[in-house]
């Protein structure tokens, strides 16, 4: 299991207007300190950690952050409608777009993804894969 993913950022202010812009309406809560930015989802007394929790922070080596390429965190939201949505908000708060929402031909019928850059150039993924919801081949009708 997976319990944390850290990605690293220069400037925190321009990462927080990004992540918060999208992460709070699927849950995560954030806590702000000197080591960085954390969100995590709400924990019920006596509750295990809902993980994995998502951390942005300063390298610690001191040098300046960089993006991996070919690393990506992926959030799954509610809906296709909501992936719409906070993809929009995410762009409007700094990020720039890696892939418009949608549905891609390589993936599953239901798997909806719109794909961004956070300011930093970490790649970050908002998905939907209800099968209540329209799929890709739908033609009025669920697929199987």
């Amino acid at each position: 299991m997976i319990a944390y993913v850290t990605v690293g950022a220069d400037d925190m202010a321009r990462a927080k207007r990004f992540y918060s812009a999208f992460l709070p309406a699927l849950g995560y809560r954030l806590t702000e300190g000197p080591e960085g930015l954390s969100y995590a989802l709400p924990v019920e007394s006596g509750q295990s950690p809902v993980l994995p929790d998502f951390y942005v922070k300063a390298p610690f080596d001191g040098r300046g952050a960089s993006a991996g390429n070919g690393a990506m965190v992926a959030f799954e939201a509610g809906s296709q409608s909501q992936v719409r949505i906070l993809h929009a908000e995410a762009l409007a708060a700094g990020g720039s777009d890696e892939g418009k929402p949608g549905f891609r031909p390589s993936y599953g019928p239901h798997f909806f993804v719109g794909y961004l850059r956070d300011p930093q150039g970490n790649k970050i993924a908002l998905f939907s894969s209800d099968l209540a919801e329209p799929g890709r081949d739908d033609r009025g009708h669920q697929s199987t």
